[in-house]
């Protein structure tokens, strides 16, 4: 084999695309959704048909990593016309991956527009979180001074300002100011009642426990908290899952949210990191089209989530989520279910 046929596919390769095939085939998730966005620029319905057209030719030997840089330097670009134009430009281009990244960015740079306000969260990986945050300039060059000034400047500096960020958040010493609450884990047994023994006999370092806000505790961590005198036992059927409550209004009660929340505990979306804390109550059969406010059609998703879900079942655009053998599962456009990553109540209780 020829060196040049191990540089990867090119253009003509996407022609029969399908997302599912390719996940199915072990391509990363991140490479997938490249494909698949290179793939409805050049293949799929456009106004700009010639433009589409000149576009293919012009993209026939270029390396399928330098079409997904120009579509990620591209997404920036809000007019479809002058999208077309710079795209053609870029795609004139010969040279290395690098140098591409450089022409796009002195072809585009003047229309990226200035970071918005942001706050993000990564999700739970060996037991720590990443939190980004994007704000004004001042406030941060403020908080860098701040941390900077508790620390030994004569050790790394990472790992303090991460410990001194997390005092200043808690309020406590060393950094005046915060005082974030901490969360307290609502104490609702989900598991069998022998588990439930084995944790109060001292073995709770063997029981894990899932919490839903997309975290974990062993038993031991669980006994080791302030819950009160009061606990919630939640109930399950071993194929239906939890009990229904039905009422006619559109809107979750807190009931129903705890017990949906308990089924998943975080977005079921291969991928999403959200909590079910943090997440919306899902109509599996929407609202609109007569679904019912009852357990066995509601699911915790995000927002985003929320909003791109396929809730016409025959779109087959985006995905959708669906209850079976009373768990929430994520299907593919084209019909694979994809199972959740954090085990519910289904799971832990009747595997």
């Amino acid at each position: 084999m020829a060196f040049a046929d191990l540089l990867g596919p090119r253009l003509l390769d996407l022609a029969d695309f399908d997302r599912d095939t390719a996940l199915n085939a072990g391509v990363a998730p991140s490479r997938v959704r490249e494909w698949s966005r290179v793939h409805d620029v050049y293949f799929g319905a456009t106004k700009f048909t010639r433009k589409q057209a000149s576009a293919r030719k012009a993209a026939g030997s270029m390396p399928l990593d330098q079409l997904g840089l120009i579509e990620r330097k591209l997404s920036v670009v809000s007019d479809p016309a002058e999208r077309w134009r710079l795209r053609l430009e870029l795609l004139g281009f010969s040279g290395r991956y690098d140098a591409l990244a450089r022409f796009a960015d002195s072809l585009i740079g003047a229309e990226k527009p200035a970071p918005k306000k942001a706050c993000r969260f990564t999700k739970t990986r060996g037991g720590m979180r990443t939190v980004a945050l994007t704000y004004n300039q001042r406030d941060i060059a403020d908080l860098e001074f701040a941390l900077r000034s508790v620390i030994n400047p004569d050790l790394p500096a990472a790992e303090q300002m991460a410990d001194a960020l997390v005092r200043l958040l808690r309020g406590d010493g060393g950094v005046e100011g915060g005082g974030v609450a901490r969360a307290v884990p609502r104490p609702i047994i989900m598991v069998p009642f022998p588990e439930w023994t084995r944790i109060q006999s001292g073995a709770g370092d063997e029981v894990v426990l899932t919490l839903t806000d997309g975290t974990t505790m062993t038993g031991a961590e669980f006994l080791a908290h302030e819950f009160g005198e009061v606990l919630e036992v939640a109930a399950f059927h071993p194929v239906e899952g939890a009990v229904n409550l039905y009422r006619t209004a559109r809107f979750a009660n807190d009931k129903q949210r705890v017990l949906a929340s308990m089924m998943t505990p975080s977005c079921p979306v291969p991928g999403c990191r959200h909590g079910a804390d943090s997440c919306e109550m899902h109509h599996i059969d929407a609202w609109r089209f007569g679904g019912e406010t009852n357990l066995a059609n509601l699911v915790p998703l995000c927002r985003f989530h929320n909003g791109r879900n396929d809730d016409d079942p025959a779109a087959r655009r985006y995905g959708r989520v669906q209850i079976r053998d009373g768990t929430p599962i994520w299907v593919s456009p084209g019909g694979t279910p994809v199972e959740n990553e954090t085990p519910g109540a289904m799971e832990q209780l009747f595997n």
